[in-house]
């Protein structure tokens, strides 16, 4: 009996697939797309038992050939990118090939974790897990939202495991691949390494410079909470935050002291790397007027209830973490 992961090769999959290996376990299937071939390097250190191309596992999913021999599937296989445009795309790689390993689990009474996104609540500012309060501002963002409706349906007379994470402002190891779409603290890290300054935005919104808040999720909690779930076998839609938004004025003093602290520097506070120059805010771009999260915070109620109890870190501590992984 093999566990699979989706999107393997990418951010939260390898993360997820460490995860595992942590735990004893490497009879792993490992599913991606490697058109990108530098996505390997998440794996080069990671225990797997085979890789199969997205494309090969639906069609052996479709014939039955795998049929009895899955202990469970960690869906984190989509396309990401939030700015995509291409619709046909996005509904036919988020949607339908969700749709396809939801059918397979239930029919093979298979445990299935799969990725959500925070994107499903668009501007709102209630991030909590009812129909009331979504409504995604992009297709990505609907790709998701289509699936939970879905899902919960489903719900209603599952025979097995269907936990869905709404995953908030993840960061952390393995992202350097996702360029754009990396997270904001590997930016912050990579321009404060390469010209000892940091940007962020101009206000919007409402907000003053910097001080758009999110809810930013270690990647390292992200593994913790599938883990729990796996075990546990608990059912639902949950969000996967801190449950504390924090601002990108404290993201970015974060990132920039934690390699000062490996420099030998002191710590700064916000408005000394400002008047320093250190924090620099530049013009909120016109592209995303009218499709940006100005400020999200998970309501951890769902995830709790499910039964999670462990903390989660906060900024200060997971950057730290991570910036000493990306100085390695």
């Amino acid at each position: 009996m093999h566990y699979v992961v989706t999107g393997a090769c990418g951010f939260i999959g390898a993360n997820l697939v460490k995860g595992l290996n942590e735990r004893g376990i490497s009879d792993i299937i490992a599913v991606d797309n490697l058109e990108r071939a530098d996505k390997f390097l998440n794996l080069a250190d990671c225990d797997i038992a085979d890789y199969l191309d997205k494309r090969e596992f639906l069609e052996l999913i479709e014939n039955g050939q795998l049929d009895g021999g899955i202990e469970a599937i960690l869906h984190e296989g989509a396309c990401s990118d939030t700015m995509e445009t291409d619709g046909r795309y996005m509904m036919a790689n988020n949607y339908r090939y969700s749709l396809a390993l939801l059918d397979f689990c239930q029919e093979q009474e298979v445990p299935f974790l799969y990725a959500s996104s925070a994107s499903v609540y668009g501007g709102g500012g209630v991030f909590r897990e009812e129909r009331e309060f979504e409504g995604p501002l992009n297709v990505y963002g609907y790709s998701k939202f289509l699936f939970d409706q879905i899902v919960r349906r489903r719900l209603i007379n599952a025979d097995s495991q269907i936990a869905g994470f709404r995953y908030f402002n993840v960061y952390g190891p393995r992202e350097q691949h996702k360029g754009r779409m990396a997270s904001v603290a590997f930016h912050h890290f990579n321009q404060y390494r390469a010209g000892g300054k940091v940007k962020l935005f101009e206000g919007y919104g409402g907000y003053g410079n910097g001080e758009q808040r999110r809810d930013f999720v270690y990647v390292g909690d992200v593994v913790k909470v599938n883990m729990d779930f796996l075990e546990s076998r608990a059912s639902g839609i949950c969000n996967l935050g801190t449950g504390r938004a924090q601002s990108f004025n404290e993201l970015a003093a974060a990132t920039v002291n934690a390699c000062r602290a490996l420099d030998g520097k002191p710590a700064r506070a916000v408005a000394e790397l400002v008047a320093e120059g250190i924090i620099e805010y530049i013009p909120f771009p016109d592209a995303l007027k009218g499709k940006y999260q100005s400020f999200t915070e998970a309501d951890l109620a769902q995830l709790r209830g499910a039964g999670y109890k462990d903390a989660f870190a906060t900024v200060e501590q997971g950057v730290a973490d991570y910036v000493k992984w990306l100085a390695r």
